[in-house]
């Protein structure tokens, strides 16, 4: 099968290998500026993975477009409406794309495959690939679940039969708008991991429990099926982003506590502001999420405002576990 990897960041050139080693007529597209192509370009690797004869490299996104029958995504989420404009000045009328990015647009609240929808792509041809993994696990032959999500059964199925593995098993989805809500949500869930790491550790396990409640209130006030959050996509997710030494959003909270800077891309910054937008668009309560907002986007000393934060939620009146 050809497949398209729009994308050779991490996760992007280790899906790309992925696909690879599982028989896939592979090409891999990034900016000709960008530092991670430019990476690949001169040294065939990166420090995640190595590419191979079975993986083509190019620059040229009509070639990328036009060569696969499956298009898979893999950027930054805020920038993906943008990008679509720049797919669909070609033909994908018979294109199948594959998000594999975990975000919600900061400026609207909307779910990446509403944003390829409203760019001109069917519903029909979308999937999203999310769970849990981390490259670096990966790549050492550590195996973990996954799940491929669309509102196309015929699609997911198809999917599932192509990509899985022994290194990956994968689960059919079936509730596309959980699935998105939850995968982008465990991204600042694992901030809020990052700031306890240094303030409570011990209220990690608090924080799995009351951040996976409030991402189901969520999601089911949004008309999707709250169980979704207590799936791979969100709570499997975060139960592997809260204690791995890899995930970007777990150190950028760990750093913010101790008043220093991340300088890597951490996606629950901007996916904290679009659930903020949500949580006052549909009316739900989101105390752990806005507390993540706050100490993201707030001034002053970093340290002190996440300790600040914890303590306001301390003061919340008491309630029932799980209210709606």
């Amino acid at each position: 099968m050809k497949i398209s990897v729009l994308g050779c960041g991490r996760w992007g050139s280790f899906i790309a290998w992925y696909l690879a080693h599982r028989g896939h007529h592979v090409l891999n597209w990034g900016p000709e500026e960008d530092f991670s192509y430019q990476i690949l370009k001169t040294t065939g690797r990166n420090e995640y993975v190595a590419l191979d004869e079975r993986i083509r490299l190019t620059c040229d996104l009509q070639e990328a477009v036009e060569h696969g029958e499956i298009i898979v995504i893999s950027i930054s989420s805020q920038g993906l409406r943008g990008f679509a404009k720049r797919i669909l000045q070609y033909d994908v009328s018979k294109k199948i794309f594959v998000l594999c990015m975990k975000g919600i647009e900061a400026e609207t609240g909307k779910r990446l495959s509403e944003i390829l929808v409203e760019s001109g792509v069917s519903l029909q041809r979308i999937a999203v690939w999310v769970g849990p993994g981390h490259i670096q696990s990966f790549v050492q032959g550590v195996p973990n679940c996954m799940v491929i999500d669309s509102v196309n059964d015929a699609l997911k199925h198809e999917l599932v039969h192509a990509f899985r593995s022994d290194l990956i098993r994968f689960y059919y989805g079936n509730d596309l708008l959980g699935t998105e809500i939850g995968a982008a949500a465990k991204n600042v869930m694992g901030i809020a991991a990052g700031v306890l790491d240094v303030i409570c550790p011990p209220l990690k396990g608090a924080l799995m429990s009351r951040g996976a409640r409030e991402v189901a209130r969520l999601i089911k006030t949004m008309g999707g099926n709250e169980l979704s959050a207590y799936g791979l996509a969100h709570l499997g997710d975060y139960e592997t982003t809260l204690f791995s030494p890899y995930s970007h959003n777990r150190m950028y909270g760990e750093l913010l506590a101790k008043g220093q800077r991340f300088d890597k891309l951490a996606e629950g910054v901007t996916t904290s502001k679009a659930m903020k937008l949500l949580g006052e668009k549909y009316k739900v309560e989101l105390p752990i999420t806005e507390a993540v907002y706050t100490v993201c986007y707030g001034r002053g000393d970093d340290a002190k405002r996440c300790r600040d934060e914890l303590s306001k939620l301390f003061k919340r009146p008491e309630c029932t576990e799980m209210y709606d």
